[in-house]
Formats: structure tokens, C-alpha cells, sequence
């Protein structure tokens, strides 16, 4: 017998489809009584309009006699007075040779008598019945049917368009993906190549379940897509929206919860009705941490709408009455928060972690982005690409987009080098804030620090090489001294944080050396240099006095509610030991830094005046002038707002995974 789920019928229409379109017929059927009604309004506003002359019957008689009215209408109303109408002569308003016609009516009983007397006079009759009944009744309900109009689209119409019907409010809102309107595929998704192997799995098992089934295997029917904020999920299903032929039906976790209760669960029973109904299909939850939270957690209790929501999910990802072929895949970048009954095995089997991409992961998403874009031949993504680490798919698809702008507004014929290099350092550092007005103090304090962090990073063994110095302000920072990786970094030793911690304390040292003084310009690089330094005490186990034994501090989230009445882990003695470790560790960096710059004073004073100079040095005259102590092409000042020729260095530098990008900049409060 073949098995039930191989046999997949072809893809249905969405449901919304069959379902006949009462709101055009509505709106015509009010657009013809509307037309009636105005109909009906201009008829009554003719007659209004029409000057007829009233006069009695007498008068009536004495024009008959002098033969003035030729031809007359009567209109017979029942159980009233009959109406004469028509025109009579007026001589005394004659015009050019010619009486004037006036129009008149008057009131007369109808019989033998008054119809004979007209015969006599030779003057003609016409008869005419008037039924006024439906004209007093439109007359009397019109305003009341405008005052009914009034209230429907002023009321019943909003209702209609808030709530999408006022009896529909439990209609789930999932929106179904064509080919048509969505044009993403998997060409479009770069540096997740391993997500897209196991989605593309998912795939492949709708278009041939055969092909799985053979060996006993059943498809998952669940996927939750975890990662970071821009990573790429909601463009990984919006591939799979492209790439699958099946329903793909998306929705927002927010789209559940309503101002009613139970709108949510209803929503999801009808977004499974849906799916069943179009089965094999896929169902796409944005943000689904919005309805799939812990349950009873946090201070004060959750909220029973949300709560009614999730168990309606769960109950229809794998309960009794659970329906093969709808599988769902859902995106967040919050997992630690969601319930531990939606993350088990049966309901989301399979969890997909979209990490920020890596070096061959951030050239091909360049690549990606820069599809429509004009480029100019000097234009190379594998230096940006390592100039980039931690960027995620949605800054690097910004980076390319400021570098475009920047090109037209400097009407370049495409994006350069220059470009993308000036583009990589607004997005990550900010933009250079050229008319920020600093005196020559100001400036000679930027730049004698960003020279001793210059001095002390070249001079160590295990930092990273220079990629640019600069005391232009940009951002938050009056000045920065740059370091980008040459490859990307998933371990750090103890050497290399040592030195990176010298490194920060060199711009503090240069100040207090050449200057005499210090200033709140090291706020940044004393909590830096505190944080690297902690992380190595209680967490990373670098210290011999308190060894291979976290104790780190609490930093539980507070609202998940775990532990929250949980007192401290560590003993008084011990968090005195490990403030002793992190301040020992930070005055040997703070030494050792100090003999650097002392040793090499003269080198130091060469780069900061080279820095008031030129503003700006990139990592290859950095290491030429602290080397020979001089430049033998010296750069040009910039005295633009364009940016400088990219260097010529192989690759940049990167920091560890605690560290911020820049090592040591002054902040704008100093």
C-alpha cells in the first residue's frame, strides 16, 4: 500500500482565495443605491428650482376668458383637489415684440362642468394621474437614510479595517509567497553555507519524500532559525519561499496577540487549518520569541494571552490530532527565552545557528550587495572583508550602500577603493566630524596619545599591526588608533591580552611623560583595560592565585525570574583576591608600557607631530617612522572631507571577541 505522505498533491491556492469577494459586491451594490439617491435629489432640486406661478382659480378663469392660456395639463390626485398646470401670456412683459410665457398652477375641483367650459374656450386638456405616495416617502426618509450611510462608513468600515472584520478577529493573518512576488533564492544568500545545506534538506524532502522514506526516515516538523540580529534569517526564508514549490505562508509573532483574549490561539488553529488544508506546505514565525516566551517566569506572573497562545502552538505542533506535512520554521534572535516544551525534539527536532559570517562569508555577501552597484577595477573585497570582522550580513549590505552614496556625492563614475574604505569606517567607528572645533591643547593631547598607543602596539610581540592613527574626530572619539585582523580570531592567549592591555595603556603614559599631566581622555581605555583583565581572573582561568575556577559575578537576566533571589556565589576573601589579581595584572601592563615609551621617546614625539601634521597615518608610515624616525613619502594633509588612498597593508587587524574594534581612543569628553 503506498504510503499516505508520499503521495503529495499539487500545490492548492491559498484559501483566501476561494472565498467569494463580499466586499466589491457591497460596494457595488451601495454604489447604486448611492446613485438612486442622487437620482432621486436632483429630481426634487429641478422641481424646486422650477419657478411655476401660483394663482387661484378665479385668476385661472379670467386668463381662460381672455385667451391667454391655449393649452392646459391636469393632474388628477386622488382624494385631493386636482392641479392645473401650463402657461398663459403675459402682455405686460413683453420682450422684443413677442409676450413673455409664464409658467403658473393652480387648484380646482375636476368634473363635467370645468371641463366643458374649458372646450368651449377652444383651449386643449391632457390628463396625467400623480401617485404621491413614494415621493413623500423618499422626501421624508432620505435624511435618515444619509444619516444611515453616515454611521457605516464611519463606524462599521473602521471596524472592518481595524479588526479585518468584526467576526473575524481569530483569522490568522498568514500572508501566502508565490515565485511571483518573491524573487529571492538561494543565489541571493551567501556566507551560511552550512544553513543552507540543511534547509535545502528540508526542501528536497517535500519535492521527493520517497527518496528519505525508504531508509525509515520522517521529515522534521520544525526548524528555528537562532543568530544574531542581521545575520540573515529572514532571508534564509525568504529564499526558501523561492526556491520551494509547495505554500510557504509567513507570519510575525506579533500578528497572534490581540487587545481579546484567545484572539492568539484561535489565530494559530485557523494558521494550521490553513496549512492542512495546502499540505505539503511551510509555515514561516518571525520573531516567534513574541508568543513563544517561558511560561510562569519572571516577577508578577505572565500574561494568560500569551501563554493561551504558546499552548495552542505546542498543542498543534505535536499533540493528538498533530497532521503531517506542514512543517514550521521559525526565526529568533532570542533562544535563551523561549519555552522549553516549543525546543524539544518533535516540535522544532532541528535548530539551525546562523553565526556572523567569516572572512570567505563577508567577501561573498559583499559580492552579493554589490551586484547592482558600478565598481571600479582598484576595487578589492577580500581587503574589506578582512577589514570587517564581526560585521553581519546587514552592515556589510550598509557598508556597500554608504559607499555608493559617497561616490555619487563626489560624482565619481563608480565606487573605488576609496569608497568602500571610507564607507567600512563610518559604519563601524562613525562618521569624521571635520567642524567639531578643537584648539591646538585639544589636538596636541589627541595626538600624544594616539601616539603612545601607536609606540607600545609596534613595539610588542603579540599585538596586532597598525592599520591607521588618526585624531580627525569621528563618532564618539576625538581620535582612534586602529587595528584590523588579517584573519579571523577564535582564541586569544594569555600573551596576546597582556600585550593588548600594554597597548591601551600607552595613551595614558604619553600624557603624563611629554605633558606633565593627565586627563579624562583614558576613561575609555581604564574600562577597557579593567574588563580584558577581569574576563582573565574569574573567567578564562589566567590567574595563578584563583585558578581554574569561575566566579564571575551573577548576570542572570532578570526578567526570565531564575535565580533571582540567588545570593553571591563567592566568598569575600575570594572577591578581594580577584580585585588583588585584575590591579596586579593591570599595573604590570602599566609598566611594561611605560618603559616602552620612555625607551622610545624620541620616536613618540616624531608621530604625534607628524600627527598634527597629517592628521591621519596609515599602518605602513606608522611602522616606517617608529622604525627610522622618519617618512620618506611623507602623506598629503587632507584638508577635504574625502577619504585617504586606501594602505597598501596585506590585511588589517582584528581585536579578541571582548574588545571593542578600536584599541584606545579618546572619547569626546576629554
Amino acid at each position: 500500500m503506498e504510503d499516505k505522505q508520499s503521495r503529495i498533491p499539487k500545490p492548492k491556492r491559498a484559501p483566501e482565495g476561494r472565498e467569494p469577494n463580499f466586499t466589491s459586491r457591497l460596494g457595488m451594490v451601495w454604489l447604486i443605491l448611492a446613485l438612486v439617491m442622487a437620482g432621486v435629489l436632483l429630481k426634487l432640486w429641478q422641481v424646486q428650482q422650477e419657478k411655476i406661478a401660483e394663482i387661484s382659480f378665479g385668476q385661472f378663469k379670467e386668463r381662460v376668458e381672455r385667451g391667454e392660456i391655449q393649452k392646459v395639463t391636469i393632474e388628477w390626485i386622488p382624494g385631493e383637489l386636482s392641479r392645473i398646470k401650463g402657461e398663459y401670456t403675459d402682455a405686460g412683459t413683453e420682450k422684443v415684440g413677442e409676450p413673455a410665457k409664464v409658467k403658473f398652477a393652480a387648484r380646482a375641483p375636476v368634473g363635467d362642468e370645468i371641463q366643458k367650459y374649458l372646450y368651449s374656450k377652444n383651449v386643449q386638456v391632457e390628463y396625467t394621474q400623480v401617485n404621491q405616495v413614494w415621493l413623500a416617502f423618499l422626501v421624508n426618509a432620505a435624511p435618515f437614510i444619509l444619516f444611515v450611510l453616515l454611521l457605516y462608513f464611519i463606524f462599521v468600515r473602521q471596524i472592518k479595517m481595524a479588526g479585518k472584520g468584526a467576526l473575524s478577529f481569530g483569522k490568522s493573518r498568514a500572508r501566502m509567497l508565490s515565485r511571483d512576488k518573491n524573487k529571492v533564492t538561494f543565489k541571493d544568500v551567501a556566507g551560511m553555507q552550512e544553513a543552507k545545506e540543511e534547509v535545502e534538506e528540508i526542501i528536497q524532502f517535500l519535492k521527493d519524500p520517497k527518496r528519505f522514506q525508504k531508509l525509515g526516515g520522517h521529515i522534521p516538523k520544525g526548524v528555528l532559525l537562532v543568530g544574531s540580529p542581521g545575520t540573515g534569517k529572514t532571508l534564509l526564508a525568504k529564499a526558501i519561499a523561492g526556491e520551494a514549490d509547495v505554500p510557504f505562508f509567513s507570519i510575525s509573532g506579533s500578528d497572534f496577540v490581540e487587545m481579546f483574549v484567545g484572539v492568539g490561539a484561535s489565530r494559530v488553529r485557523d494558521m494550521f487549518e490553513q496549512g492542512k488544508r495546502s499540505a505539503p506546505c511551510i509555515i514561516f514565525i518571525d520573531e516567534i520569541d513574541a508568543v513563544g516566551r517561558s511560561r510562569f517566569t519572571g516577577v508578577g506572573g505572565g500574561h494568560d494571552e500569551r501563554e493561551q497562545t504558546l499552548n495552542a502552538l505546542l498543542v498543534e505542533m505535536d499533540g493528538f490530532d498533530t497532521q503531517e506535512g506542514v512543517i514550521i520554521i521559525a526565526a529568533t534572535n532570542r533562544p535563551d527565552v523561549l519555552d522549553a516544551a516549543l525546543l524539544r525534539p518533535g516540535r522544532f527536532d532541528r535548530q539551525i545557528v546562523i553565526d556572523l559570517p567569516d572572512l570567505v562569508g563577508r567577501e561573498e555577501i559583499l559580492k552579493v550587495h554589490a551586484r547592482e552597484v558600478k565598481l571600479l577595477k582598484d576595487v578589492d573585497f577580500n581587503i574589506i572583508a578582512r577589514g570587517t570582522p564581526g560585521f553581519s550580513g546587514a552592515d556589510l549590505a550598509n557598508l556597500i550602500n554608504e559607499a555608493a552614496l559617497l561616490a555619487a556625492r563626489n560624482d565619481r563614475k563608480g565606487v573605488a577603493m576609496d569608497d568602500l574604505e571610507e564607507a567600512r569606517d563610518k559604519v563601524r567607528w562613525g562618521r569624521e566630524r571635520r567642524s567639531r572645533a578643537m584648539d591646538e591643547r585639544d589636538k596636541k593631547i589627541t595626538a600624544y596619545h594616539e601616539a603612545g598607543h601607536a609606540v607600545v602596539m609596534h613595539k610588542l610581540e603579540f599585538t596586532e599591526k597598525l592599520h591607521k592613527v588618526t585624531i580627525i574626530p569621528r563618532g564618539m572619539y576625538l581620535g582612534a588608533t586602529f587595528s584590523l585582523p588579517e584573519k579571523d580570531k577564535y582564541h586569544e592567549s594569555k600573551k596576546q591580552m597582556l600585550d593588548t592591555i600594554a597597548g591601551i595603556m600607552g595613551g595614558r603614559i604619553a600624557e603624563e611623560i611629554i605633558l606633565g599631566d593627565c586627563t579624562s581622555g583614558a576613561s575609555g581605555d581604564i574600562k577597557q583595560a579593567t574588563h580584558i583583565a577581569r574576563k582573565m581572573v574569574t573567567e578564562w582561568g589566567m590567574s595563578e592565585k584563583i585558578g581554574m575556577v569561575n566566579v564571575s559575578e551573577h548576570e542572570e537576566h532578570m526578567f526570565l525570574g531564575r535565580d533571582l533571589f540567588k545570593g553571591r556565589e563567592v566568598s569575600e576573601q575570594t572577591a578581594r583576591d580577584v580585585d588583588q589579581e585584575v590591579r596586579a595584572i593591570i599595573d604590570n601592563a602599566y609598566n611594561r608600557a611605560k618603559t616602552l615609551i620612555l625607551d622610545n621617546k624620541d620616536k613618540l614625539i616624531a608621530l604625534a607631530e607628524a600627527l598634527l601634521e597629517y592628521e591621519t597615518i596609515d599602518g605602513p608610515d606608522i611602522a616606517e617612522l617608529l622604525d627610522t624616525g622618519k617618512l620618506s613619502k611623507p602623506p598629503r594633509r587632507r584638508s577635504g572631507s574625502g577619504p585617504k588612498s586606501p594602505p597598501a597593508v596585506p590585511a588589517p587587524v582584528e581585536q579578541p571577541e571582548v574588545l571593542p574594534p578600536d584599541i584606545g581612543s579618546a572619547p569626546a569628553s576629554a
